[in-house]
């Protein structure tokens, strides 16, 4: 009876044990197709029987076998796990932010030594040079040198032909190269490159009047964009010159039906010329206007009065001078332009130094002459 009693509960213990594999059991292996299955890919849900399936399941279909926490779930399907699922992976992702954010290794400086001397260089030559992060593709591209020994810039170049939906970009070409010389290359009937000169069959049949070059005005709003018009016969160092650059030039060329699509921007001046305009529109037909002499409130000292000197201090400019050399500044900045944060520093402390009341109306350069005519 004792022998029966034990079959009869190792029986009972293998259906139960049956009944249990069968619920963990989800179908039969994807993979061998023979045995029952055991485990299921979090990846792509792949149902596998063994190691040997899971590895093989991995090598012929590439599954990394990590489930992906952004996967779209239909809101039926969506439960107290997904949701568990969408808090620990933003926990996960605002931690991993956290680690890297104190990581002293991960902080990369925007602009190393190489891109603080490549924009000293150019600012010598009157070209203002501008670097992306690590993360755009232009900058990634960019292949700009300086030649020390030479000093010229070896510059990263694109030329775009929009009437033949056509784009080439060329590495190391010397400031010095005059932009016909660099056409040549593609646009020449005979010395370009045939596969290139085909590719841009309507510029090669153009006569050289018909073809010119532009470059986009950086550092302007996006609903207004301006086009500077370059010289053919100039090297490259002149046409770039007091104009600002993002990584490296990019030219376009274009024939004539399309020119009207690049309105130009204003020709570019120097600094010294801006200054020698402080007196712009102060004359009349040619002649400066004589400024009046302003006599400052006198000065009760005891009880003698002393009235200022009619002379200005050498010190003190005249208050018309200074608004003209406003105004002409005011004009050089084109409607569309952003400003540097440089120029609005600068432009915020002349306005406060020369408007800020000191009680009763009285001015800085009132208080100037006050001084000067006390002396």
């Amino acid at each position: 009876m004792s022998a029966l009693k034990s079959q009869a509960e190792c029986s009972s213990l293998e259906e139960e044990q049956k009944r249990i594999q069968n619920k963990i059991s989800l179908s039969n292996c994807g993979v061998c197709g023979s045995e029952k299955a055991k485990y299921r890919c979090p990846a792509c849900l792949t149902h596998s029987c063994s190691l040997l399936c899971v590895k093989k399941h991995k090598d012929d279909s590439g599954c990394s076998g990590v489930r992906n926490k952004t996967a779209f779930v239909a809101l039926s399907h969506f439960d107290e796990m997904a949701l568990l699922s969408d808090y620990r992976f933003l926990e996960d992702t605002g931690r991993f932010s956290d680690g890297a954010s104190r990581d002293s290794l991960v902080r990369v400086p925007r602009t190393t030594l190489k891109l603080k001397l490549l924009a000293s260089q150019a600012r010598k030559m009157n070209i203002t040079l501008r670097f992306l992060p690590l993360t755009f593709t232009k900058r990634r591209e960019n292949s700009t040198v300086f030649n020390p020994r030479e000093k010229m810039f070896l510059w990263h170049l694109k030329l775009m032909f929009p009437q033949s939906s056509s784009e080439f970009s060329q590495r190391r070409v010397p400031d010095r190269h005059t932009l016909k010389e660099i056409l040549t290359t593609y646009i020449h009937p005979t010395e370009s490159d045939p596969v290139t000169r085909q590719k841009l069959k309507m510029y090669v049949n153009a006569s050289p009047e018909n073809v010119k070059v532009f470059m986009k005005a950086e550092g302007r709003k996006a609903n207004s964009v301006r086009y500077h018009e370059l010289d053919t016969e100039k090297s490259l160092k002149d046409n770039l010159s007091f104009k600002m650059l993002i990584e490296y030039p990019v030219l376009h060329v274009v024939l004539r039906d399309q020119w009207k699509d690049y309105p130009l921007k204003g020709p570019a001046e120097p600094a010294s010329a801006c200054t020698s305009l402080a007196t712009k529109n102060v004359g009349i037909d040619g002649q400066k206007r004589a400024v009046d002499p302003v006599s400052p409130p006198s000065v009760q000292t005891g009880t003698n009065l002393q009235t200022a000197a009619e002379e200005i201090s050498p010190e003190s400019e005249p208050p018309l001078q200074k608004r003209a050399k406003r105004g002409v500044e005011e004009e050089e900045q084109e409607e569309g332009e952003i400003l540097d944060s440089s120029d609005e520093e600068e432009m915020l402390e002349r306005n406060q130094a020369e408007s800020i009341p000191l009680g009763n109306n009285t001015s800085v350069n009132d208080m100037k002459n006050m001084q000067h005519g006390v002396n």
